[in-house]
């Protein structure tokens, strides 16, 4: 039912999610998002990742991160989104 609105991989995550009672899923996209509420799970995205790995002193700065994604992974956020990111990140 879930491959009906989502593609594969988001499908997947939340199938998987939903049979382990998982604590939290990783998503980015909105529509996955959307629907991983609907079911009442608790989600985090990878800009959510990294902004906590830095508070947990694991990654020493985001905005290299960020810039990598963006640069050579394609990784599409607006540049709103990316100003939010490193203003969580406190950078």
């Amino acid at each position: 039912m879930l491959r009906l609105e989502l593609d594969a991989g988001e499908a997947e995550a939340l199938a998987c999610a939903l049979e382990l009672n998982a604590d939290l899923v990783l998503l980015d996209e909105r529509r996955a998002r959307e629907i991983a509420q609907r079911l009442g799970l608790r989600f985090i995205g990878l800009l959510g990742v990294l902004i906590e790995a830095q508070r947990q002193r694991r990654l020493p700065r985001v905005r290299p991160v960020l810039d990598s994604l963006r640069q050579k992974a394609g990784f599409w956020m607006t540049d709103a989104l990316y100003q939010r990111v490193i203003a969580a990140a406190g950078e």
